[in-house]
């Protein structure tokens, strides 16, 4: 009986993950100095990353939450966004990062900061732990981003598949694999 199984490998080690985020979070750090900053985390995948990249900050900033889901249980995204979780916040005169935890495609980043703009920020800036720019289908400004990837669909640090790897403690490519068993 044809069995599929799973095996994952290391990309991005735990050791890679924490100096890259406290680099990142120097950076925002300077960049927003003195300015009402609101950093949106998109759900499920970035929340391990944006706890970590605030712990770094050197001030306490504003969190909320998108939800949006374009993968379901594949490992292809759909194309199509869905919200599923809106802004608690008003954004209206406020600088906002949008931290998202991998921009592939660049659909869901384009459409959800299309979504941020209107509602009248003084800017939006996006943040990524993940940038897979082979995939890329149009073009988004990034302007901070931890690592860029080649084509390989990975989990842990928060990124799952079919909600499985969310926990692990390093970014690993997952491969599908065909087992026999007799």
């Amino acid at each position: 009986m044809d069995r599929p199984k799973e095996r994952i490998s290391t990309l991005i080690s735990k050791e890679e993950l924490d100096k890259r985020i406290k680099e990142l979070a120097a950076q925002i750090s300077r960049d927003y100095a003195g300015l009402d900053l609101i950093i949106i985390g998109v759900l499920k995948g970035s929340f391990i990353f944006l706890a970590d990249l605030i712990r770094h900050l050197d001030y306490h900033v504003c969190v909320d939450f998108m939800g949006i889901s374009s993968y379901g249980a594949s490992t292809k995204s759909s194309g199509e966004v869905r919200i599923t979780k809106d802004l608690e916040q008003n954004l209206a005169g406020r600088h906002v990062l949008l931290v998202e935890d991998i921009v592939d495609t660049g659909l869901t980043l384009r459409y959800l900061v299309d979504a941020l703009k209107a509602r009248q920020p003084a800017s939006v800036r996006v943040c990524t732990l993940l940038d897979k720019p082979a995939r890329r289908q149009v073009r988004v400004a990034i302007d901070y981003y931890g690592f860029i990837i080649p084509n390989a669909f990975v989990v842990g640090y928060g990124l799952d598949y079919a909600e499985k790897y969310r926990g692990l403690p390093f970014v690993g490519v997952l491969e599908e694999l065909d087992e026999q068993t007799d």
